[in-house]
């Protein structure tokens, strides 16, 4: 059973309609045993970092994420669902992420020129190999929208770049702990193959 959490931070529809595509049945819930129980589990979202990680702690999600990723359940994030496993954001200043990850989402800088926030395809660059990415090649391009990026502490979690206004983590993989910045349900083919690798991986 593949579940997508839902904690009113959007962007589930996509995901649901994207997992479907590849053949695969989900749900969407926030009914914490279909959670714990699920083979796979996505954490989607956009939006504040705050006011998500008040939804994950208003129902009470934020030991079930714990729990899922301890139990090495595959487990996806992806874009605010990627920087909530951080430990805080610039966005929410004295907010406490979920801390599962060290290191910090922060602010692009501003005084690049580029237009904040960056909504658009841009390349990927693989430092370290990723299992998300299996059978794509560097440079490939996938689909994002954010204000800020993550940067991780331990640079060997890090799998995907992508260089704007400054060198963003794109995806990060520990474990059976998977994150990305970008959407890969908005991501054609390439963002299709990156959701299909994750659904493969086994506990």
């Amino acid at each position: 059973m593949i579940t997508i959490i839902d904690y009113d931070a959007g962007n589930i529809r996509s995901v649901e309609k994207a997992i479907n595509s590849l053949g695969y049945d989900c749900v969407v819930t926030r009914d914490k045993e279909l959670i714990l129980n699920a083979d796979h589990v996505i954490l989607p979202g956009v939006g504040s970092f705050g006011d998500a990680m008040e939804k994950l702690i208003s129902y009470d999600l934020v030991d079930v994420v714990r729990q899922v990723i301890e139990a090495n359940t595959p487990f996806l994030g992806i874009c605010l669902g990627q920087q909530l496993l951080f430990e805080d954001s610039e966005e929410s200043p004295g907010v406490k992420g979920l801390g599962i990850l060290k290191g910090s989402c922060l602010r692009f800088d501003m005084d690049k020129g580029l237009k904040v926030p960056q909504i658009g395809w841009n390349s990927l660059h693989f430092p370290n190999q990723g299992r998300l990415f299996e059978g794509l090649s560097e440079g490939d391009y996938v689909y994002f929208v954010h204000t800020f990026y993550c940067h991780a502490e331990d640079r060997s979690v890090v799998t995907a770049e992508a260089e704007y206004a400054n060198v963003a983590d794109a995806s990060v993989e520990k474990g059976n702990l998977f994150a990305c910045q970008f959407h890969p349900e908005k991501s054609g083919r390439v963002g299709l193959k990156i959701l299909s690798n994750f659904l493969k991986v086994e506990k």
